[in-house]
């Protein structure tokens, strides 16, 4: 049951006085009314019935300040206990309870769903687009990574650790193992080839758990039974024996990334939209490591607009630069400040360029195309250019550049290369890198969430428990900035109203448009 009752100051309230009026709490309560959850939640309580629940406008209040100084659920309520302005901000009255460390974690995971804190953060970034705290018109996406909580395995120990849960879980709901059952696992360490050790220990544990299934009647063994299902689902997996799939029992979500050709992490990818201008969180998913970055590009940035703002440029790194995206933001009359990914556009430019006009490439000696055939191949297919013969054959780089047989060269382009060329002519342009400057704001956004926020490592296990702590990182890194920029802006014009004499006017301005 959802409490309703009217919050009335104590006496001890005046200890809120002590607060200094420039604390950040305060500058994120003067920016941001938090009553619009209350409303967002109250279907998930029971209005009549139960116990008497914790506001949960204070519960995500509660949230707000375990992500914002990376606390713990035990120590995040004992530092609420000890702090006045902790205190205040999540509303109560110096001299009331707190509730048990449990309880925050009952709301964060059954009340507080993935859905409601998408929702909070694109109502905190609307409320700040109407008040003209945010006023700027870019978008950028990248994607970082956090390590799992747990590390990596090979195959071979993973499999061991299955036969290892089975044996465990089969002596303690029947006593002991039966003697059918081979309970002496294989030393993979042993086997020196890596590939005949994985083979080893697969052969083991489809044995093993043949003979457990012909031994004992599994139904009157639940948890064996389900720790066997567990284990042949891990088998199943093709990419398993190949090191691409499950990796650590503790943490069967989490899968093997990369940052680079040579350097790999453990973990999961979080990708998300950031208004550069003001630095603040839009959109945010989470995925395994092995995602590629870009695939839910439109899911974010349908999200990011019901934020509520205009979006004039979209800023994104050399993995974004793809048709789809493209042709999105040009639909939406957006500048696509996105450099070209080499992998896309193949052309060599130092040799070839391309005249939209009259529809022909030309090579570095001036020779033109003077035919053009589409022809099918895998996917989308691609443009075959051929050049006017009698010019190559008079050229003197024929042999280097079409071969000593070939009459002509024959110049074979994507469906897309006479687009993607003057994107790539745009690219080249200093107005283009001066814009594109501004992307590097996102790589300070990764930075200050993963050394100051603990976003670096996961605090839980599994994909779900990883994506409510991005998200719940999100809004208390936005809060954060939030209050930054009222408070440069408030001290901005407090400065100017106390040398023209119009302080007044400063703290209605404070109060009408901030509040």
């Amino acid at each position: 049951m959802l409490k309703q009752q009217p919050k009335q100051l104590s006496l001890y309230s005046i200890l809120y006085n002590k607060i200094p009026k420039d604390h950040i709490l305060k500058a994120i309560d003067k920016a941001v009314d938090f009553g619009f959850i209350n409303e967002m939640l109250a279907d998930s309580y029971s209005k009549h019935f139960g116990r008497p629940a914790k506001e949960p406008e204070m519960m995500a209040k509660l949230l707000v300040l375990q992500y914002l100084y990376n606390l713990s659920d035990v120590k995040v309520i004992e530092e609420t206990s000890l702090n006045l302005a902790y205190m205040w901000f999540i509303g109560i009255n110096p001299e009331e309870e707190l509730p048990d460390a449990s309880l925050l974690a009952k709301f964060r995971t059954q009340r507080l769903k993935d859905t409601s804190v998408d929702d909070i953060i694109q109502e905190v970034v609307s409320q700040c687009v109407e008040k003209g705290i945010i006023k700027g018109t870019g978008l950028s996406i990248d994607a970082t990574h956090t390590s799992a909580n747990t590390v990596k395995k090979v195959p071979e120990r993973v499999m061991k650790h299955l036969a290892v849960k089975i044996l465990r879980k089969i002596e303690k709901e029947t006593g002991l193992v039966p003697e059918e059952v081979n309970s002496n696992i294989p030393d993979y360490k042993s086997i020196d080839d890596h590939q005949e050790a994985k083979t080893t220990m697969k052969e083991y544990l489809e044995t093993m758990m043949e003979q457990v299934e012909n031994s004992i009647d599994l139904s009157g063994t639940p948890e064996t039974a389900k720790t066997i299902a567990e284990a042949k689902e891990i088998l199943s997996d093709e990419k398993f024996i190949l090191q691409k799939g499950v990796r650590s029992l503790a943490d069967k979500d989490a899968r093997v990334g990369y940052k680079s050709k040579t350097e790999s992490f453990f973990g999961y990818k979080i990708e998300y939209m950031m208004i550069p201008e003001e630095r603040i969180i839009t959109a945010l998913e989470t995925f395994d490591g092995a995602y590629v970055d870009g695939t839910k590009f439109d899911e974010l940035y349908d999200r990011t607009k019901a934020c509520g703002f205009r979006i004039k440029e979209a800023y994104g790194d050399k993995a974004y630069f793809r048709k789809s995206i493209l042709d999105k933001l040009k639909e939406d009359h957006v500048e696509a400040i996105i450099p070209v990914s080499p992998s896309v556009y193949k052309i060599d430019e130092s040799k070839f360029s391309y005249n939209k006009d009259s529809d022909q490439w030309f090579c570095e000696m001036g020779n033109y195309t003077i035919k053009k055939k589409y022809q099918k191949q895998r996917g989308n297919g691609i443009y075959r250019y051929t050049f006017d013969k009698n010019l190559c054959q008079h050229c003197g780089k024929r042999i280097e550049c079409a071969g000593e047989k070939a009459r002509a060269r024959v110049l074979r382009v994507g469906v897309h290369a006479a687009e993607y060329y003057e994107h790539s002519q745009w690219a080249k342009t200093d107005e283009f890198k001066e814009k594109y400057k501004k992307r590097a704001s996102h790589e300070w956004k990764n930075g200050e969430m993963k050394r100051f926020h603990g976003l670096g490592r996961a605090r839980g296990y599994g994909l779900k428990s990883i994506s409510m702590q991005a998200k719940l990182t999100a809004l208390a890194v936005n809060l954060k900035r939030i209050a930054a920029l009222v408070s440069s802006v408030f001290t901005f014009l407090h400065r100017i109203s106390l040398k023209n004499g119009f302080l007044p006017g400063i703290i209605m301005w404070q109060e009408t448009i901030i509040v």
